[in-house]
């Protein structure tokens, strides 16, 4: 047979072709040579499993020289040395593999002969416990009334090792037989070579799967207590696989839950280089790609390379900001890991470990890794108690279990002293080898006195506190013993159907029955299996320090199935203190602020910008900002959307304040002037520029001073009408007067001229307040038109965008105010042009130039005065308008009233009827 072998990583193997997952970024020649030897090495397994059906059928007869030479061949080729095993004859036989030793020799393969592998050292009490479980629960199921009564039920059970080469070799014997492939001669007292109905095994996906497809065919059911391959679920390819533990799916689900729940996003992670590392790793990433959590590294470890691979992880991870670490690896894998920590003293970092080290005793009780791993949380395999399973590990004895050769190991291990001449002694007859065996492995210990006991002794085989493998391999039994009872008890007996009996149990019918488990446990747990699986049941522990320093493991919650369930306050975390830690590669936005995402980083690194105004966001970490409604704004923080504060040109603000000033103090002024001249109404210079006139043009000035007060303060349906009517009838009231005055200059110098008399009388006093009169009433017609069917109204301007809403007078009708301003600006361009035209009149006697120089500023005033209205936003369009009509009404006041004050004031030798006349005169 050939036999193709090559030195993979451990684990470093898929669990099937069609779910297989492996560091495909690695190496990829190391990757391929390992797929095909995985694969090779199953199809020379699955040849290999054809002696099977030979010896099956040869048990029958009597083996020929020819056949067991044929036998002898294929049990050399394996290059394994025969399994050390533990027998029970029983009525029926149920066998079971666990890794009972853990030291195996390296050997390099270079496929120039058939590999040798040595004999295994290095007893592990983890399995160990775990083998004594199996016997501890068939000899409570022997006594047992209920199930399977009067039917003792026996063991046969292999060390496989750690190895692959072992399992099958033990397998295809438990299944087969053992004259069928190899002859165990060790320890095989008590031995028979009836093929079993049922294994309980392996202890690792790797083997479980190996032995699914070389007992296969035969239907051979496998109970796995370890075995965590979400590919064991398929059923299509494994049939014949069952297992009390749940699929790793359930345990990288639930990390990924306590993660997201901690809000936990930059993670770092350190998983083995196998399909356990690379399958929870993946999983994770799944069930977090929505939550935003990230990686921020991902390390390898390779088995073989364990040393240079457990400092380069230690160094990246101290050099990340993650302060969240994902560990999937094996105990040991992390302990090297941690003592590397160490060495560089990484002390601040909270670890989630998965359930192959987070109850690990070796870690937890180390003094060198106690800092690194200080408040580790993690996931666990379900815990139980088995009642009286203490009682009976601290009752074993090589004395009383003289076959037993792992016992013997284990108190050579422990009392330092060999059992084996006392435990020989009490054997009634044993073969040649079992004297020769003890003899050898006691020659350098001093024989027990025969007093040691078990009772006190604390280590991992007598530890109970918390049974987890144990557990699941105490369930694997009981569900073995309900099928069988199940298979034997025939229920349904009819004169038609026979039943199986213990000697020829069929492996394909108790397949049958075991798929259709249905018990509840001694503890009262409901028992059944989901295809392979049974429901997915997990506990969460937390390393926590005592007050003595030491480290202890405390239960802080549970899974089941896809729920967790978690007690936060039982937590104690890396800090010490019950405060989760924080992982961000960037702090979560604040309320009022957005993420932005850098560009070339991952999701979890982002920028926080704040909202814009007239946006808010009320949540952490939002990637977007929300408008505001309409009639609202956002808040200075940008956290909530208020209303609009109401804005308008009020009495209290700066502005307001300063134009209300400049109204009153010409309104003030314009009333000083009035009673100046009110005082020397008879002087010639104000009798000289009619009087009459001057007087109702101050009148009318004070009033335009006067109207511009109406457009300060919180506008309404009113203010709103009367402010555009106040204005437009003011000035032009003001205007019509300056127009009168310039015409009466003009037409007192034309009606000078021979035949020009009668023109006096067409604008006489009468004709001059009539005159003034129309022009003010046209004004005062174009404005109750206007404001009767479309006048101003208040309403909030919602176009100047900002926290404040403007409330101002809003024009309904463009046309109304345009003829408005367009009659004011008609008559104040004839008033301009008319004063145009006697400008070069007697200085001493007529105004001209002074009405013509205060026409021009009004006119100015006015022009810029249309755009800048338009351009300028809320209360400053109001501005504006107050603005142009104080600017035109002092500009008027000043040049026309300034130069005769002057006069009547300082210089009132000047304020003569002479003086006014000598102009005159003169022309």
């Amino acid at each position: 047979m050939l036999h193709i072998n090559y030195k993979c990583p451990s684990h470093q193997v898929i669990c099937s072709e069609e779910e297989g997952v492996i560091a495909m970024n690695h190496k990829l020649p190391h990757f391929i040579m390992c797929y095909f030897s995985w694969h090779l090495t199953l199809w020379m397994y699955s040849i290999t499993s054809l002696l099977l059906f030979v010896g099956l059928v040869s048990q029958m007869l009597e083996p020929t020289e020819e056949l067991l030479g044929t036998q002898t061949v294929a049990c050399s080729r394996w290059g394994a040395p025969s399994s050390p095993g533990l027998f029970q004859d029983g009525d029926v036989v149920v066998g079971g593999l666990f890794n009972l030793h853990y030291q195996t020799p390296d050997i390099d393969h270079d496929f120039t002969k058939m590999p040798n592998y040595k004999q295994c050292t290095g007893l592990d009490y983890g399995p160990l416990q775990y083998m004594y479980t199996m016997i501890f629960t068939l000899e409570e199921i022997n006594h047992s009334e209920t199930l399977l009564p009067g039917m003792k039920l026996g063991y046969r059970i292999f060390d496989t090792c750690s190895r692959p080469p072992w399992a099958p070799q033990a397998a295809l014997s438990l299944a087969g037989g053992d004259s069928i492939i190899c002859s165990y001669t060790e320890d095989s007292a008590g031995g028979d070579d009836h093929p079993l109905p049922l294994i309980i095994g392996a202890d690792s996906s790797l083997t479980t799967a190996m032995l699914s497809e070389i007992l296969g065919p035969v239907s051979v059911p496998l109970i796995s207590y370890i075995a965590t391959c979400p590919c064991l679920s398929n059923r299509l390819q494994y049939p014949n696989v069952f297992r009390t533990i749940p699929s790793d799916i359930y345990q990288a689900r639930a990390i990924a839950q306590l993660v997201i729940q901690h809000n936990w996003t930059w993670i770092g992670a350190v998983v083995a280089n196998s399909n356990y590392g690379q399958t929870a790793l993946k999983i994770f990433q799944e069930e977090t790609q929505g939550a935003g959590v990230c990686l921020a590294f991902i390390e390898i470890i390779n088995r073989e390379n364990i040393a240079s691979d457990a400092k380069r992880a230690a160094f990246t991870i101290q050099a990340s900001t993650a302060r969240v670490i994902l560990v999937v690896n094996w105990y040991t894998d992390v302990r090297e890991l941690f003592l590397q920590l160490a060495k560089i003293n990484v002390t601040d970092r909270q670890f989630i470990a998965s359930e192959a080290w987070s109850t690990s005793g070796d870690l937890l009780q180390n003094l060198v890794t106690r800092k690194v791993a200080r408040g580790v949380v993690g996931v666990a395999i379900r815990s139980s108690t088995i009642p009286g399973f203490e009682t009976f590990l601290r009752s074993l004895n090589p004395l009383h279990r003289p076959f037993d050769r792992f016992l013997r190991e284990f108190w050579e291990t422990e009392f330092k002293c060999s059992p084996g001449a006392a435990a020989v002694a009490l054997l009634p007859s044993q073969p040649s080898n079992v004297s020769a065996s003890v003899s050898v492995q006691g020659a350098s210990l001093s024989p027990c006195s025969g007093t040691e006991t078990l009772e006190g002794l604390k280590n991992l085989l007598t530890d109970v506190s918390q049974l987890r493998v144990s557990y699941n391999v105490y369930l694997a039994v009981y569900a073995a013993a309900q099928a069988l009872h199940s298979l034997l008890s025939c229920p349904n007996r009819d004169s038609n159907s026979t039943c199986s009996s213990p000697k020829s149990i069929k492996p394909k019918e108790l397949l049958q029955h075991l798929s259709k488990v249905n018990f509840t446990t001694p503890q009262g747990e409901n028992f059944y299996f989901q295809g392979a699986d049974i429901p997915a049941k997990y506990d969460l522990v937390n390393w926590q320090t005592t007050p003595e320093g030491t480290q202890k493991l405390v239960l802080i919650g549970r899974v089941d199935g896809f729920n967790l369930h978690l007690n936060e306050s039982a937590i104690q975390w890396s800090t010490g203190t019950n405060q989760a830690p924080t992982s961000v590669c960037t702090e979560s936005c604040s309320p009022g602020t957005r993420k932005t995402i850098r560009k070339g980083e991952p999701v979890c690194c982002f920028d926080c910008i704040p909202c814009a105004d007239g946006e808010f966001n009320n949540e952490t970490g939002s990637l977007q900002c929300e408008s505001c409604p309409s009639e609202f704004w956002s808040n200075t923080n940008r956290t909530a959307c208020v209303p609009h504060q109401l804005d308008f040109l009020s009495f209290n603000d700066t502005l307001g304040i300063t134009l209300t000033t400049a109204a009153l103090f010409g309104a003030t002024v314009t009333t000083a002037v009035f009673v100046v001249f009110l005082c020397y109404h008879q002087t010639p210079v104000v009798r000289a520029n009619n009087s009459e006139l001057s007087f109702l043009l101050l009148v009318s000035l004070k009033l335009c001073f006067l109207c511009s007060l109406v457009f300060i303060g919180r506008p309404s349906v009113w203010s709103c009408r009367f402010q555009q009517a106040a204005f437009g009838i003011s000035f032009v009231l003001c205007v019509s007067c300056l127009q009168i005055k310039t015409v009466v200059v003009l037409v007192a110098f034309r009606s000078a001229r021979p035949g020009a008399e009668a023109l006096m009388k067409w604008f006489g006093p009468s004709q001059q307040r009539g005159s003034i009169c129309i022009f003010t009433c046209i004004q005062i017609i174009i404005c109750t038109v206007w404001l009767s069917l479309c006048p101003p109204e208040p309403k909030r301007d919602l176009g100047f965008q900002g926290s404040k809403v403007t409330l101002q007078c809003a024009m309904a009708s463009v046309v109304g105010f345009s003829l408005v301003l367009g009659y004011i600006g008609l008559l104040a361009c004839t008033c301009l042009l008319l004063a145009f035209l006697a400008r070069k009149l007697p200085d001493n006697f007529n105004e001209a130039k002074l009405i013509t120089f205060s026409m021009l500023i009004f006119c100015a005033v006015w022009v810029a005065f249309v755009p800048a209205y338009i351009s300028s936003p809320g209360k400053y369009s109001v501005a504006v308008e107050i603005f142009a009509i104080l600017a035109s009404s002092y500009g008027l006041l000043l040049c026309i009233f300034a130069p005769k004050c002057f006069i009547i004031l300082l210089r009132p030798e000047q304020n003569t009827k002479k003086h006014v006349m000598a102009r005159c005169l003169s022309s």
